[in-house]
């Protein structure tokens, strides 16, 4: 390393010869309060000898945590600061945290001498590595006064030649300081105008982080005037136009704001009416632009110098070339003064032109311009002669949304929470805007094709309609997802790996599998004895939480199921690809039926939600519903119901042998027993375990009995989640049973006749019932009442109903808040949260079941893993499912859909214990 300047070029005489002061210089009259602004998180160079008070200068403008001083790297290297001998030691460590704290982008001052060349270039040189502005303070104080400083200070007296040397070379790197890589230069001249100095911060110019929305992020115009206006009339803004009619503003509605990604020029019919309009929302404050390759070439174009005219530059200056001299001049001011990125709404937005990677957010260099007008490429070019692109946001995982253009795609796409806008309205694609922070996209068609592309539309990387296919490396391995409801859910690679070999072992379709319902955790565990589950319980947690109603309903025995059904063929492939009339899955996401029971279950609930209504009042093509299949008996089954009665009989079987076989052992055993006890042997102990394991065998084979033989599959919707362009898995439960309850009914009423159904399908899958009678209903209405939890008499009537119940061989009840999701309200001690869905509480019969007959201790303990950890959860599967219906109603891509929808499968692997 180069020896720094405030050391000694040569080696100090062990006995210095005085030498004179020099006079002092006389000082110039100082400008009054001079005001030095300073860029936010730039570097700044203090750059003067010395005894020139930068140390002070420094302690009076800065925070001591942003100022990286020499002489305090010394110290912390040698023990004092003072020890030329560890200089370079010391220097390597300001260097080092210089460095971490650029990366940081926090605003980082030097003070040291910095009057070498050297010296500055290593430490522009790290400004440069983190895309940090440079900026340099130069106190220019006399001489004179430098040297009778140093005589007199009390640490520290450096030989007489060292402040003379530095003065030499401060002066001759004055002229030259801008050209060194300096974005801004502040000459202090005089000890008066350094001490009179006000340090200002400003903002980074592309920090707009105070403005918060709501924006309309309008994608790549390129000159189509007409095709602009109706977006922003479609958006709702109002057109100002001049005396000749064209339009110079367009009035934001409720204090929205447009936000232009570039481009505004070439290749299009009018590219002074565009920039006309755009210009004059950006003058009124109704409209940020961030400039493009385009406006750049434009730029130059206008400044007289040589560029070729090709890419639409040629239309535009022709275009531009009809207009006043003063207008070019107003277009060639404002082109040349846009920023090339803007960060919003605190950070969560980044707004450029061709996208920008997270380490270059809110940086200024070459380097961050030139990815933001032009993105990064890899060198080569395609079969078109255009360059390769590189993919930036395919590795991108930051936090903040970057939203951008510049790449024409066939729809605009998110992509790692990036999204494209540029949809090539030029070339007879699509203008594109984005609401945010709604993440709507709104399109308008272009008015015909303007520009011959060189090359078609992209349709892959992103590409496609769906803006790229599904890749197992969105899902694999350890990542996060993140939730509106509930934050970041992280995936461990693990459970990742758990869930895509489920899915390639037994998933229907993956583009169809769009949400997965979260697990019902069990209630707390119960104080009542012989009870290890009781509503008395739901009750008391939901009161604790705030909540003084909630809703009771029959917890039905059969797997959970969800069902995706499409009011005719063509309506699923418009949005998920594959055609059809729909799907029936599990939380497992495996299939629950064949292909003909599938294909007769959806027949008939698709004339159920003609004849209801349902498709015509959303205006939707498909339905998506949670439900549940009673008709089978046994717990805990997950396969479809042909799979799920044969499983059923085997459950059957095994508690039929369970029974037969100790029903043989144990009676042998109790006569032994009791024969000793007569004898005299001491067995009391042993018989009264026995005897308490042949009456829990007693138990078991009666509510075995009780359980029956599976019945006919019905299903059992209890809440519809979406339909297109709406998520309605929220709001309150009486919406939810309101539209079930219809849904259910116009099953019922079936028509009794072979004629066609509403839908021109026959009932039943095409058959007639004999007879004429109405076909029997394939909907079950669940069984419900309301609970007031502060109301003793409304509880005791919910627990006496459980109880009947669940005497009745029923499995329990669910009891949900009246509105989802439902939050409580921080206080008294309680920090406040997300309360839980959705608690079950299951009858004693039903947990024996589940159980068997060989656990003593059974109810009067829980017995279902860490209750804690499986409300937790419960809360995250929760979150990620509402996050995929999110996603997929704001018209997502299904690859975004399926991340959260992957993260609930890989939850379900989560080590919590049994999960009945």
């Amino acid at each position: 390393m180069t020896r720094p300047d405030d050391t000694p070029s040569t080696p100090t005489p062990t006995t210095p010869t005085p030498t004179p002061a020099p006079p002092p210089t006389p000082e110039r009259a100082p400008e009054p309060h001079p005001v030095l602004p300073v860029t936010e998180g730039s570097l700044v160079l203090l750059v003067g000898t010395s005894a020139a008070g930068k140390s002070t200068f420094a302690r009076r403008h800065f925070r001591p945590t942003e100022v990286v001083s020499s002489d305090t790297c010394r110290a912390l290297v040698g023990d004092d600061e003072n020890d030329q001998s560890v200089t370079a030691d010391a220097f390597e460590l300001l260097h080092f945290l210089v460095g971490k704290r650029l990366a940081a982008g926090r605003l980082t001052v030097v003070d040291a001498t910095n009057v070498q060349v050297e010296a500055r270039k290593q430490l522009l040189a790290v400004a440069r590595e983190h895309d940090a502005r440079a900026e340099a303070i130069v106190l220019d104080v006399p001489l004179g006064v430098c040297a009778e400083r140093n005589r007199t200070r009390p640490d520290r007296e450096l030989p007489a030649f060292v402040i003379p040397r530095q003065h030499r070379e401060l002066r001759a790197s004055l002229p030259g300081l801008a050209k060194e890589g300096f974005r801004r230069v502040h000459v202090l001249r005089g000890a008066a105008e350094v001490a009179s100095a006000e340090v200002v911060l400003e903002r980074r110019r592309a920090d707009l982080r105070h403005l918060t929305g709501p924006f309309d992020l309008v994608g790549d115009v390129h000159g189509c005037r007409s095709e602009l206006e109706t977006l922003l009339g479609r958006l709702g803004y109002r057109l100002v136009r001049d005396a000749a009619g064209r339009p110079v503003d367009a009035v934001p509605p409720a204090g929205r704001t447009a936000v232009f990604v570039g481009d505004l020029v070439d290749r299009g019919p009018d590219t002074p009416g565009v920039l006309r309009l755009v210009m004059g929302m950006v003058a009124a404050g109704h409209a940020l632009c961030v400039s493009g390759n385009h406006e750049l070439k434009v730029a130059r174009a206008l400044d007289g110098d040589r560029v070729t005219l090709s890419y639409g530059l040629r239309e535009s200056m022709e275009q531009l070339g009809a207009e006043p001299a003063e207008f070019r001049a107003e277009v060639r001011e404002f082109v040349r003064g846009l920023a090339d990125h803007y960060l919003l709404d605190g950070g969560a937005l980044v707004v450029c032109h061709a996208g920008l990677p997270e380490r270059y957010h809110g940086r200024s260099s070459g380097r961050v311009r030139s990815h933001a007008l032009y993105g990064g490429t890899t060198g080569e070019t395609d079969d078109y002669g255009l360059p390769v692109r590189q993919a930036w946001a395919e590795d991108y995982r930051g936090r903040p949304l970057v939203v951008y253009g510049h790449t024409p795609l066939p729809v605009a796409s998110f992509l790692h929470n990036t999204v494209c806008l540029d949809t090539g309205c030029v070339f007879g694609g699509a203008l594109t805007a984005l609401r945010y922070p709604e993440r709507e996209l709104v399109r308008v068609e272009a008015e015909r094709r303007w520009y011959e592309p060189v090359r078609p539309l992209l349709s892959g990387a992103p590409g496609g309609r769906e803006g790229r296919p599904l890749d197992v490396a969105d899902v694999a391995g350890p990542h996060t997802v993140e939730t509106a409801l509930h934050g970041t859910v992280a995936v461990r690679p693990e459970n990742a790996a758990a869930a895509l070999e489920t899915v390639g072992r037994s998933s229907v379709d993956p583009r169809l599998l769009v949400y997965l319902p979260p697990s019902v955790p069990p209630v707390a565990a119960g104080r009542r004895p012989g009870s290890a589950e009781h509503p008395d319980e739901a009750f008391a947690g939901y009161r604790a939480d705030g909540v003084g109603r909630v809703l009771c309903a029959e917890l039905l025995p059969g797997p959970r199921a969800v069902v995706l059904v499409a009011r005719d063929d063509a309506a699923l492939g418009r949005r998920f690809g594959p055609a059809g009339p729909g799907a029936v899955w599990s939380r497992s996401g495996r299939a629950l039926f064949g292909p003909v029971e599938e294909a007769e279950l959806l027949a008939r609930l698709r004339a159920a939600a003609e004849r209801s209504g349902l498709f015509e009042e959303l205006g939707s093509g498909w339905l998506l519903l949670d439900a549940a299949l009673t008709g089978l008996p046994a717990p805990g089954a997950d396969a479809g119901p042909d799979l799920a009665a044969s499983s059923a009989q085997a459950r059957r079987a095994r508690n039929e042998a369970v029974v037969a076989s100790a029903g043989a052992l144990l009676p042998p055993v109790l006569s032994a027993l009791e024969r000793a006890a007569t004898r005299g042997l001491d067995v009391a102990g042993l018989l009264d375990r026995q005897r308490g394991r042949a009456a829990d065998l007693r138990d078991f084979a009666e509510a075995h009995r009780r359980a029956g033989v599976p019945g006919r599959p019905l299903l059992a919707p209890f809440r519809l989640l979406a339909a297109e362009g709406a998520n309605l898995a929220t709001g309150p439960e009486r919406e939810h049973l309101a539209r079930i309850d219809r849904l259910v009914e116009a099953d019922r009423t079936a028509p009794a006749d072979g004629t066609a159904l509403a839908d021109g399908t026959a009932p039943a899958g095409g058959t007639t019932p004999a007879g004429g009678t109405a076909p029997a209903p394939v909907l079950y209405r669940t069984a419900h009442r309301w609970v007031d939890t502060a109301d003793e008499e409304s509880t005791a009537a919910a627990v006496a109903w459980w109880e009947e119940l669940t005497a009745a061989g029923g499995a329990g009840i669910v009891v949900r808040p009246p509105v989802s999701p439902t939050r409580t309200a921080p206080g008294e001690g309680r920090p406040g949260g997300l309360v839980q869905p959705a608690v079950r509480v299951r009858g004693r019969e039903w947990l024996r079941l589940i159980h068997g007959p060989a656990r003593p201790d059974h109810p009067d303990r829980p017995s279902d893993g860490a209750p804690g950890l499986r409300r937790s959860l419960a809360l995250r599967e929760y979150a990620l499912g509402l996050e995929a219906l999110d996603r997929l109603a704001a018209g997502e891509p299904l690859w975004r859909v399926h991340q959260a929808v992957f993260a609930v499968l890989a939850l379900q692997s989560a080590p919590v214990g049994p999960r009945p």
